[in-house]
Formats: structure tokens, C-alpha cells, sequence
């Protein structure tokens, strides 16, 4: 019997040879633009020099190349390129696996594209399959009757978990490996992939690195099984496998290949108008259009936040903690506080990077106004999650009057896409807080025509300038 990684390696072969639609190849570069512009933001905070400060030490081959300046190994790159994608938590997020897909997928199909000199097509050939894996894998693990996550129930990051496995096919793919190989590249980075969600509850910035550490396992797991290490045929499925390992018995393996090459998972990804955690972004358009209706944050008097009970564990729990962040990354993660943002802030397509600043979480009024959030379960918001993050905003405002927004559908997924014009908007306002004007048009115009005339090297020598230039 065929094992389930070795049937998925094959479909990855045999696209790898053949190729992929038009339309796939479009989604999987605007991904690509995403990630990039969530990048060179990130740069520019304490992670970016963080995270370089790690690679420098280690040194290396210098094969590929980092946001910002420096060349590394192909791992290395990958690593700084998968941490910077997530750490300001812009990244897209696929439904309901809850995953965020790209920040690791991306960064590790750059770094082997930019190794062996691949085209853009290959390129996103290869991330559409990586990312196809990972939600798949994600997807395998939800379940229907808890209406979430195995991972997330039990305080993993699937993202990093899952992540590692479809950044190895992806490197694998752009490698040019065999089946076989490809199928081994995976069995190894199962072994490799892990992430706890703890930070999400009560701090600490480990989360920010689990996107580039699956980055660097998925290379680090192609060059391995291209050197020869082989991985285990039932992976996936095994008595010692991948979901019996994460998931017990409560995972549906077979998903991974069902219906594959005909259902596309991946196009269930979202991506994100707000840079902070996926399950607050409902309550901040709720809070935007109360703002839009004339409620005045100085006129509020108390606030109640309805939202899906899984979602509270993250956004409400501890309370105390997340009615007063102690940092802005923290803040990133609290209902309250980025309902009192919305309410309060602005920029961006709403709330901008600026509204998670450590100082703007200091903030009084906003302290104030977020002290005012009572965060409560919502039965249609438990109904409606995780295909959607739903939440709905009640105000009552100091002349007695209540106000009440629902939103079922959170801004930025297939059912409310960003437009053009608002993915241009987010790439051009991250872009400008490390390039120039000149470059950040001629990178956007090299991403968007990868599936023709674009190449990976033209875009490695922009976001790996600190000043932009191309020579």
C-alpha cells in the first residue's frame, strides 16, 4: 500500500514537470507580495536585528539572501525571511485549519529558487504545492464536531508544525528531486516541526521565530534527503506518525490527498487588512463601523465583545493581562486592546502598525476605553467559526443608548477580498519603511509578473539592499 506522503510527493513531481494554472500561479504571487511587504516591515523592529545577529553568527555559504541586507545559507535565509513574514502578525491565515501558511513556504521556496537559479514560475509551482501540504495537513486535524483545530485545542502552532513539512516539499520541488526524494524531504522535516502557543496566552516573543524555524527545517530537510537520509513511507499515517503524534485519534489523515490536483485548499487563505492576531480583526471592523456611525470613543461608557469561545482562550484570557499589554506585541493579541485601537487609532486600512507600538499600548485613553471590554462567548459566533472569525461589538454610550455591530465575516478572505487597490495600499505602506519610492514599484512589478517575464533573482537583489537598488 502506497503511504500518503509518497502519493502527495508524486502529485509534487508531476507538477513540478507540468506545471500549474494561470489562476494558481496569480494567487500564489500575490502571496508572495504579501509575505514580502510583511517582511521589510518587520525589518525595521528590534526581531529584524534579532534574528540577523543569530544567522551572523553562524555564518556560512553565502547562497541566498535576507530582507535587508546580508547573504546566508539557503537555512539561514530562510529563517530570517520566516521570522520577519510573522513577527509583526500581518501574515495570511487559511480557514478554518487556522494556519498561516505563507510566512513559511514563501521564504523557504525563495531561498531554493534563489540557490538554483529557478524560474518564477517554478517558484510559485512550487509554494502553491508547499502550501497546498501544510493546510492540508491542517486540515486533517480539525475537527468537524469541536468545530477546531486538534493543534490548536491542544496548544500547538500547527503553522510551525505543518509548516516545516510543506516547506520541504516546496525546496524539494524547486530542487528538482525525484518522488521519492521528495517524499523523504517530508518524512524528515515531520521530525522537525513544533511550536507551542503559549506565548499567545501570557507573552514572550518565541512565537515570532516558529514561522522562520519551519522555514529553515524544510531546507534543512531537502538538503538532507537530496544528500540521501531517507524518511518513513507511513509518515503521515504511521502508529508512531505525524497525526498520531500531534492528534491521537482524532485526526483524519486521509485529507491530505483527498480529491488532489481537483480541490485546491489554498484558496481558502486570507489575507490580512490588520497587523495583529487573525481572531481580533471581526471585533476591529465591528469597532471601525461603530466609529463610522458617530460613536464617539469619549462617549462610551461600556463595551461588550462577543466572539467564538475557542477565540476567547486567545484574545480574552488572561484578562487582566489583556486589558493592559504590557507591549505592543502583546497588544497585537488582545481583544480589548485592538477594539480601543479601532476605536481610537487609525492608519493603514484602519489599524496600522503604529497602533502596536509599545507606547501605543501604554496609551491612557486607550487603557481606559480598553478596561471598558467585557469579552463573552457568542452563540453564532460559535456557529459561524473557524470558516469565519465573527464577532459582534455592543456599545452603550453615557446617554444610555446601546450600539450593535455584527460581523459574520471578517475583512480579507474569499468571501470580503482585499481589493487591488487595498493589497496595493498595505504593500506600498510596509514597502516605504525600507525602500525607496523607485524600488518598492519595481519590486511589486517584479513579484506580479513571476508567472511571465519577473525572476526570483530580481527580486532577492531588491528586498536584500538596504537601499533598494538593483546593482
Amino acid at each position: 500500500m502506497t503511504g500518503l506522503i509518497e502519493r502527495f510527493a508524486d502529485f509534487a513531481a508531476t507538477v513540478t514537470d507540468t506545471g500549474l494554472p494561470a489562476d494558481l500561479r496569480r494567487r500564489a504571487a500575490h502571496r508572495v507580495l504579501d509575505v514580502l511587504g510583511n517582511a521589510l516591515a518587520a525589518g525595521t523592529h528590534p526581531i529584524g536585528r534579532t534574528i540577523t545577529s543569530v544567522v551572523d553568527a553562524w555564518g556560512g555559504h553565502p547562497a541566498a539572501s535576507a530582507v535587508g541586507g546580508g547573504r546566508y545559507p539557503a537555512p539561514s535565509a530562510a529563517l530570517v525571511n520566516g521570522t520577519l513574514a510573522h513577527a509583526l502578525d500581518f501574515d495570511d491565515t487559511h480557514l478554518p485549519s487556522v494556519l498561516h501558511p505563507s510566512a513559511s513556504i514563501v521564504p523557504a521556496a525563495l531561498a531554493a529558487a534563489e540557490v538554483v537559479g529557478a524560474s518564477g514560475t517554478a517558484l510559485l509551482d512550487a509554494a502553491t504545492v508547499g502550501t497546498e501540504l501544510c493546510v492540508r495537513l491542517g486540515m486533517a486535524g480539525y475537527d468537524e464536531e469541536l468545530s477546531n483545530s486538534i493543534f490548536f485545542e491542544r496548544g500547538q502552532h500547527a503553522t510551525a508544525i505543518c509548516g516545516a513539512v510543506g516547506a520541504a516539499v516546496a525546496a524539494a520541488m524547486l530542487y528538482r528531486l525525484s518522488p521519492a526524494h521528495i517524499g523523504s524531504a517530508a518524512g524528515i522535516a515531520a521530525s522537525m516541526g513544533s511550536g507551542l502557543l503559549e506565548a499567545n496566552r501570557t507573552g514572550g516573543t518565541v512565537k515570532q521565530v516558529h514561522t522562520g524555524w519551519a522555514a529553515h527545517a524544510g531546507l534543512v530537510a531537502a538538503d538532507m534527503a537530496r544528500a540521501g537520509i531517507t524518511g518513513p513511507p507511513t509518515v503521515l499515517e504511521g502508529r508512531f506518525g505525524f497525526f498520531q503524534a500531534w492528534c491521537g485519534n482524532d485526526a483524519h489523515p486521509e485529507r491530505v490527498v483527498q480529491d488532489l490536483g481537483e480541490t485546491w485548499e489554498s484558496k481558502e487563505i486570507h489575507i490580512k487588512p490588520y497587523p495583529c492576531n487573525h481572531f481580533t480583526h471581526a471585533g476591529i471592523d465591528a469597532a471601525l463601523q461603530l466609529r463610522a456611525g458617530g460613536v464617539r470613543a469619549q462617549d462610551i461608557a461600556e463595551l461588550e465583545l462577543g466572539a467564538p469561545t475557542a477565540v476567547l482562550r486567545t484574545i480574552a484570557q488572561p484578562i487582566d493581562a489583556k486589558a493592559a499589554p504590557t507591549t505592543g506585541y502583546a497588544a497585537a493579541f488582545s481583544g480589548p486592546y485592538t477594539v480601543a485601537a479601532a476605536l481610537t487609532g487609525g492608519g493603514g486600512l484602519g489599524v496600522w502598525l503604529s497602533d502596536f507600538t509599545d507606547q501605543a499600548a501604554h496609551d491612557p485613553q486607550r487603557r481606559a476605553l480598553a478596561a471598558k471590554v467585557r469579552c463573552v462567548p457568542d452563540q453564532r459566533c460559535d456557529e459561524l467559526f473557524p470558516r469565519h472569525f465573527p464577532a459582534v461589538l455592543r456599545a452603550r454610550t453615557r446617554d444610555g443608548q446601546w450600539h450593535e455591530i455584527r460581523v459574520d465575516t471578517n475583512r480579507g478572505g474569499p468571501n470580503r477580498p482585499l481589493s487591488a487597490e487595498e493589497l496595493g495600499t498595505k504593500f506600498q505602506l510596509e514597502a516605504q519603511l525600507a525602500l525607496p519610492p523607485d524600488a518598492i514599484e519595481t519590486l511589486r512589478d517584479a513579484v506580479l509578473t513571476l508567472d511571465s517575464t519577473g525572476t526570483v533573482k530580481e527580486v532577492m537583489t531588491l528586498i536584500s539592499r538596504p537601499d533598494g537598488s538593483s546593482g
